[in-house]
């Protein structure tokens, strides 16, 4: 009876000793479980436009309780990176695709949040028309990028030349960005590439995004003379036109006059002056790149005079 009751014991404290080890690992593994499950769908609406195929796709990203999830979606081609785009409170994007001649395959693939975990559509079967106009597509890679206010990123912009037989002479194209949040910017090197006839290999240019960090400038303390004049010189000259006007009551009113436009000339080049206090109390703060998720697009434009060519994409930017 003894035998049969220490080995029951045994029994249990081997069962508590087991449960207490697996206790690290099981929280652990909470920690590391991927958030609420989400579903990307893709739709994908063509048009012919200019003898050319564009294409307009909407994303839209739900998690599993139903509830719409945020951050930033990729949209690619059979692997190949198109753009990209910030969600909006309805966890839906919507992206412009000018697609070259040829059948396509198109996904968006979620990249997840804090509280949500990636997921990727069905492709959506694409088939653009040809052309026999030149012409070039724009693309950026990659198509999300996330920056720290007061950071840096690169991305490169790509321009692939479509058609380029029929040019009769160079094409210039031009690129620039919009959609950036305050206190961002972004420079291109080059700004201008070229395309020549029958080329037919993509053309890159640097894009550089660069956020700002808030700055700490102290203020530095006004001279406490510039201060002490702005109120002691105008006092003394009226307590002397006082004084004055005393024994000579016609000179009265010309010395307040005179008093008064001193005042005035005294503030003009002591504290009340933007002058002065810049250089006393220093430039104001910068403020910070606003947090969140942007979408940024990416244009290409040439133009021979008569008509202008103008391809865009898009790619997401996330500040934290």
């Amino acid at each position: 009876m003894i035998g049969i009751v220490c080995r029951s014991l045994r029994l249990k404290l081997v069962a508590g000793l087991g449960i207490a080890l697996a206790m690290p690992a099981l929280a652990l593994a909470a920690e590391s479980a991927p958030g609420l499950a989400t579903q990307t769908t893709l739709t994908a609406v063509t048009r012919d436009l200019a003898g050319r195929t564009q294409a307009t796709v909407a994303i839209s990203v739900l998690g599993e309780d139903g509830q719409p999830a945020s951050g930033a979606v990729s949209i690619s081609d059979q692997g190949t990176p198109l753009a990209g785009a910030a969600l909006n409170a309805q966890g839906q994007a919507s992206v412009v695709l000018n697609l070259p001649a040829g059948a396509h395959s198109l996904t968006a693939v979620y990249a997840g949040d804090t509280t949500h975990g990636a997921s990727r559509s069905l492709a959506a079967l694409v088939r653009a028309q040809v052309s026999s106009t030149p012409n070039f597509a724009v693309s950026a890679a990659p198509t999300t990028i996330t920056l720290t206010a007061g950071q840096s990123g690169t991305v490169i912009a790509s321009v692939t030349p479509q058609n380029s037989s029929a040019l009769t002479a160079p094409m210039f194209v031009t690129l620039s960005c919009s959609g950036l949040p305050d206190q961002a910017a972004c420079t291109f090197t080059p700004e201008n590439v070229e395309i020549l006839s029958n080329a037919t290999a993509a053309i890159t240019s640097s894009m550089v995004i660069t956020t700002q960090k808030a700055s700490s400038v102290v203020a530095a303390r006004p001279s406490s003379n510039h201060v002490s004049w702005a109120f002691l010189l105008p006092g003394a000259l009226g307590l002397g036109g006082l004084a004055w006007g005393s024994r000579r009551r016609a000179w009265l009113n010309r010395l307040s006059l005179l008093a008064l436009v001193a005042f005035v000339a005294t503030l003009g080049t002591t504290a009340c002056n933007a002058r002065y206090d810049y250089f006393n109390h220093g430039p104001p703060t910068n403020p910070a790149t606003p947090a969140g998720t942007y979408t940024v697009t990416v244009t290409a434009q040439s133009s021979n005079g008569v008509t202008a060519i103008t391809n865009s994409t898009t790619m997401a930017l996330t500040v934290q």
